[in-house]
């Protein structure tokens, strides 16, 4: 029986435009395909995505492998080398419905130069596969050009769907049943600067939950520490809606590897956001972005990095070794072995793990609301935290007290309330 396959590799935004992807390519008729959505993030993230390329093509010899995203994005050529790949897409191109109308008589390589893109088009998406919870692209691209990071390269410039597309979205989201909303992009905290009027990420978010007040819960996906703006902030502080749930893109803990990194922020930057958010919001909790054995780094830098994930009090990390991306300034900086970077990692997650670990003990005895998002109960509590509610159904938001915490999840052995949708 033919069939159409999306594997999506990196980041939210992927996973929301793999979404896209199905439904302009079931709208044309395109089944018995593959489409891999790759990720160029790390040199791993691409081995893994031409791994599973070939082990797709083992697995179903006779469907149509098209590859796309930000790897197949900056080098094209190298992708459609295997041969186990029959189209190659560009990131813009992706996203166009007459692209999949086109397959599969079309050219091989259809990428274009994504630095000339300057408006993003809001796409309705009914649903996503699986999940309670919903995506919501912003924007995407990036102005930034960070020393370690391919990605501009292969999103293009910074540019924002309008606060109306948003709000359109997001109300057939909750029509549709999902209860939570993600806002993500590639740097959601620079939103804005290219519409008429330059509206920033505050009141995009204000808007959104003033208009769609059916909508039970909205998140924001990774934000830049210094890109925070004021009305952000208030929306932080007034609205209950919005989680108390913030994911900082930090990268680093030192000062001089943040420098060399072309970061925005300093250490105190980040100490300060952590400080304000709780000041607003007292159960707020905190993730962040970090980058172990950047070039240059030494024992004492990265001892500030590591002390941060305390001082912060940082509990759900994405922790990557660093990995050299041809192109970018930092890899022709001086480069610390592999086996340095992994085992700096290494260090960094086990230091995530004690945070949060410790971060769920002290939520025993407290009542949370979690959205349930698996037949087996499990989901996410307000700040994220991993919980098991004994007798949830996927969707439901639940409120009860944490009995305990159990395989690194919050336990609720008993709902108080079932919050209607």
């Amino acid at each position: 029986m033919s069939k159409l396959d999306i594997l999506t590799f990196g980041c939210r935004l992927n996973s929301y435009e793999s979404e896209v992807m199905r439904a302009h390519a079931e709208a044309a008729g395109l089944n018995d395909a593959i489409i891999v959505n790759t990720c160029a993030v790390t040199a791993e993230a691409e081995r893994q995505a031409r791994q599973a390329v070939r082990k797709a093509k083992r697995e179903r010899p006779d469907a149509r492998i098209v590859v796309t995203g930000c790897a197949a994005q900056i080098d094209p050529a190298r992708w459609a080398a295997m041969p186990e790949v029959d189209r190659v897409l560009g990131n813009d191109e992706k996203l166009k419905a007459e692209t999949w109308r086109d397959e599969p008589g079309a050219a091989r390589i259809a990428v274009n130069d994504i630095q000339a893109v300057r408006e993003q088009a809001g796409h309705l998406v009914a649903g996503f596969d699986g999940r309670a919870r919903a995506f919501v692209q912003v924007q995407n691209g990036c102005d930034h050009r960070c020393t370690f990071c391919i990605i501009p390269y292969g999103r293009g410039p910074s540019r924002s769907v309008a606060i109306g597309e948003v709000v359109a979205q997001a109300r057939a989201l909750v029509a549709a049943g999902f209860r939570e909303l993600v806002l993500t992009g590639v740097d959601i905290t620079s939103y804005g600067g290219d519409l008429p009027g330059q509206p920033k990420l505050g009141q995009l978010v204000r808007r959104l939950l003033r208009t769609v007040p059916e909508l039970d819960r909205l998140r924001l996906s990774s934000i830049d520490p210094v890109e925070i703006d004021e009305e952000l902030w208030t929306a932080f502080a007034e609205e209950e809606r919005l989680m108390p749930h913030l994911h900082l893109s930090i990268q680093a803990g030192d000062d001089m590897i943040l420098k060399r990194m072309k970061r925005r922020h300093l250490r105190d930057d980040v100490l300060k956001v952590v400080e304000r958010a709780r000041s607003l919001r007292a159960d707020a909790a905190f993730g962040a972005d970090l980058i172990a054995g950047f070039p240059t780094e030494d024992d004492a830098m990265f001892a500030n990095t590591l002390a941060l994930v305390d001082d912060a009090d940082l509990v759900h990390l994405h922790v990557f070794p660093y990995s050299a991306r041809s192109g970018t300034p930092a890899a022709r900086m001086p480069q610390l072995p592999v086996t340095i970077r992994r085992e700096r990692a290494a260090q960094i997650r086990a230091a995530g793990e004690r945070r949060l670990a410790s971060f769920l003990a002290s939520r025993v005895g407290l009542v949370e609301r979690v959205l349930v998002e698996t037949d087996d109960g499990r989901g996410h509590s307000e700040q994220f935290a991993p919980t098991s509610v004994v007798g949830g159904k996927p969707g439901e938001i639940v409120e009860g007290r944490v009995d305990a915490v159990t395989d690194g999840r919050l336990v609720i052995a008993r709902a108080s309330e079932r919050v209607a949708a």
